[in-house]
């Protein structure tokens, strides 16, 4: 009989995890879930058999509960990133330093088999803060564990995206949505659970050791189109607003210091530039796995923003 496998999920209970952590359960795995707060990743629980899925307390800043949590482990992923620096929880501390002491105590531990969430734009010399410690985060794991596998996704949406839903919820309040810097920048969005499927790939094929892979949606999309299909899926009509780089980036500024603000200056330099595959950059489809599309799976849950709720008959009607 094989013997039962064990991983470590370190941020397994936020958007991308909690998919993660039910492909690992159903496969047959033990599931470590590294978290700040365990009481908040209880509900993952019910995904796997009894005492499968236990959520453990794991402060990323101490070396002592990181090398703690993947003892044992046969393999680890890393899942954790924030999109706003603030205070302690700082873009160098938490996707830098973070991922760092994962993958040396990894490494320390014996595990060869890691799989890093990074993102598409990674560069140690990026011009965003954000970029800039994801690309460090790369160097700083594949220095410590080489087999680890780096997986860069573009927006990722879902039914718990901070992405349409944001937007969706700003389309019910406001008469209108920014299009920050005209509109023009390109995404290529991936759905959660095709990133998901990447990460248990990653983890059971040995060809994925040391590659990385950008995973983007099967079709590219402007700022502005993601934004009038989100309005036609709720069927609802606001004025796109082109807002210039040199305006959206006062407004970050001013929201710099407020922790969830609705934009910062480091996310205004981000949006200068195009979030989609490179070219000659393996992705999903060197993974085996065929991509969803957007307007497949977002209105499934985008229904609730719609004037009179998920049951209104009429068609969506065009917004911009």
């Amino acid at each position: 009989m094989q013997q039962q496998r064990s991983v470590t999920v370190f941020g397994g209970s936020g958007f991308i995890g909690r998919y993660v952590v039910a492909r690992l359960a159903a496969r047959g795995w033990t599931v470590r879930v590294a978290v700040r707060r365990p009481k908040r990743a209880e509900f993952l629980k019910p995904l796997g058999n009894v005492a499968q899925i236990v959520p453990l307390r794991c402060n990323l800043r101490s070396e002592a509960e990181v090398r703690q949590a993947v003892e044992g482990a046969d393999a680890v992923v890393n899942l954790v990133g924030i999109l706003q620096s603030h205070g302690s929880q700082s873009f160098e501390e938490v996707q830098y330093g973070g991922a760092k002491r994962v993958a040396e105590a990894a490494a320390a531990a014996g595990i060869e088999r890691l799989v890093q969430i990074s993102a598409i734009g990674a560069d140690p010399q990026a011009a965003s803060d954000y970029a800039r410690s994801k690309g460090a985060a790369e160097q700083a794991v594949l220095a410590a564990v080489p087999t680890a596998t780096i997986l860069r996704p573009s927006i990722v949406f879902g039914p718990e995206d901070g992405f349409f839903n944001r937007f969706a919820v700003m389309a019910r309040l406001s008469p209108f949505l920014p299009l920050i810097g005209g509109g023009e920048t390109r995404f290529q969005p991936v759905y959660v659970g095709d990133v998901a499927d990447a990460v248990m790939r990653a983890l059971s094929d040995p060809a994925c050791a040391g590659r990385t892979y950008e995973l983007g949606g099967p079709k590219v999309y402007s700022f502005a189109e993601l934004m009038r299909l989100l309005l036609r899926t709720i069927g609802r009509r606001r004025l796109l607003l082109p807002l210039p780089w040199g305006v959206a980036g006062a407004m970050g500024s001013i929201f710099q210091l407020v922790p969830n603000a609705p934009l910062t200056r480091d996310q205004v330099e981000q949006l200068r530039h195009d979030n989609v595959v490179s070219d000659g950059v393996p992705g999903l489809a060197e993974l085996g796995i065929e991509p969803h599309t957007v307007e497949v799976i977002v209105p499934t849950y985008l229904e609730r923003f719609r004037p009179a709720g998920p049951f209104r008959g009429s068609s969506p009607r065009d917004g911009g």
